[in-house]
């Protein structure tokens, strides 16, 4: 049975839990004012921002960080998902301190960036590999790659997902919901100022889980060339495919003569060995990688088909930047693919994963609490929902921000460190314990426990 929460009880609830943590986060708090003079927000990227104010991090071990204060807490942000070898692995820092020593820059050729390259390729069952430093850049080359490839200009993207913050796809990401049309025409809604309009025009949005809405969009829209997707969406906690759906949408765009990209920054070395492609056996044209990628340096990777990937070598397409495949990150990406995220990694992440579910389900069902639990392996999430999550929409209309708001807090005064933002998950690492992975359950247990009582 579902308890009925009381809004008033949850707004008292949520100012202790904010005076609580400014109490404990005070130096950060003061912090911020000083740094605002010279970071808009006091922060590297709008990304770092979070409600009372900025958390300044200064040092992490294993699965632990400190903040300014000395306050040391459980990391299960782990760097947007960047982390999941754990901080200042000891065979990832050995390799980048080694390689300082060697040269950190040349913008030439390294033989690490070929083994990295191989690896890659053995995972995700794609033969090419190029390099860049980030997700962005990652997907904004992918993109280039398919619009040259089928000779059309505009694209397709998933309504609610973030791909990165080049023009293409800053287009309903996370948009109001009065703004985003009806379900059988969305309105493709940009996510910042300065978007000209006339490339607004060429992304068009769909929703996910909806392979029918794709082909009509794509039937209807002959000018479009590309897909990009999150094969399992994670802008809005986690949206699993349903079952088929990303077969449909490999028939669907194969049909239309689309080129496919997967967008695995969130997923690629997170979920399994070789990310979402692995995970449900469907290669697209294209993949994007980033993130966990790098074991914690700046990186990006597209890979793709020989047919694709074969227009940078002939020169249709320029793919081109100082820093990739540097000698640092390719160090880097080499000791985390090779040496660290192994079999025994995956297994572990896989069991850490199934208990942080489990427990936070079973909480979920003695308390009555409006939510479920979901996620796969390493990546997970409480939806604060009754019903699943499937797409943009029904997340509009079914989850409450104000509970999930007030669980961060739970975890942040608890010495759990969480992601900025009502709507990202977890990321495990490998070297979360069994106690670590409890505490954050417990947490969730008397947070559920405070917001159903009376």
């Amino acid at each position: 049975m579902t308890a009925s929460i009381d809004p008033g009880r949850v707004a008292e609830l949520t100012r202790k839990m904010e005076e609580a943590l400014r109490a404990r986060t005070s130096r950060s708090g003061e912090f911020v004012e000083d740094a605002s003079q010279v970071l808009p927000g006091g922060v590297a990227s709008s990304f770092q921002e979070q409600s009372p104010y900025p958390i300044y991090i200064v040092e992490g071990h294993g699965s632990r960080i400190k903040d300014l204060d000395g306050n040391e807490y459980s990391d299960f942000h782990n760097g947007f998902g960047v982390m999941v070898v754990g901080h200042a692995h000891p065979a990832i820092a050995r390799a980048i301190s080694e390689t300082a020593y060697r040269g950190t820059h040349f913008a030439a050729p390294n033989q690490a960036a070929v083994r990295v390259a191989r690896e890659l390729s053995r995972r995700f069952r794609l033969p090419k590999v190029r390099y860049s430093n980030s997700g962005t850049e990652a997907t904004l080359d992918g993109i280039r790659l398919a619009r040259a490839y089928s000779g059309r200009d505009a694209i397709v993207k998933i309504e609610g997902s973030y791909h990165g913050h080049h023009d293409a796809v800053m287009v309903s990401v996370h948009p109001d919901a009065a703004d985003i049309g009806p379900r059988s025409q969305p309105v493709s809604v940009p996510q910042t100022a300065g978007i000209p309009k006339t490339l607004l025009d060429l992304t068009v949005v769909v929703p996910f889980n909806d392979a029918d809405a794709l082909d009509a969009v794509l039937s209807d829209n002959p000018d479009i060339g590309t897909m990009i997707i999150e094969p399992i969406m994670m802008n809005i906690g986690v949206v699993p495919p349903k079952d088929g759906y990303l077969e449909a949408v490999r028939e669907i765009t194969q049909k239309h003569d689309v080129v496919l990209i997967f967008d695995e920054v969130k997923t690629g070395a997170t979920i399994a060995s070789g990310g979402a492609v692995e995970t449900y056996g469907v290669v697209p044209d294209l993949v994007a990688l980033a993130k966990a990628t790098g074991g914690g340096t700046p990186i990006g990777a597209i890979l793709g088909t020989e047919e694709l990937m074969g227009q940078i070598t002939d020169g249709t397409v320029t793919q081109i930047g100082t820093f990739n495949g540097n000698p640092l990150t390719m160090a880097a990406a080499e000791a985390t693919l090779i040496e660290v995220l192994d079999k025994d990694a995956y297994a572990h992440l896989d069991r850490a994963g199934k208990r942080m579910l489990d427990g936070c389900q079973a909480v979920c069902d003695e308390y009555g609490l409006p939510a479920h639990s979901v996620g796969v392996s390493s990546k997970g999430c409480v939806m604060f929902s009754t019903e699943p999550i499937l797409d943009y929409r029904s997340y509009c209309d079914q989850f409450d921000e104000d509970l999930n708001y007030l669980g961060w807090l739970y975890h942040m005064v608890n010495d759990v460190y969480m992601t900025p933002g009502a709507d990202e998950q977890w990321t495990l690492t490998i070297m979360h314990s069994n106690e670590e992975l409890d505490h954050y359950i417990n947490v969730f247990k008397e947070f559920a426990k405070d917001v159903t009582a009376g």
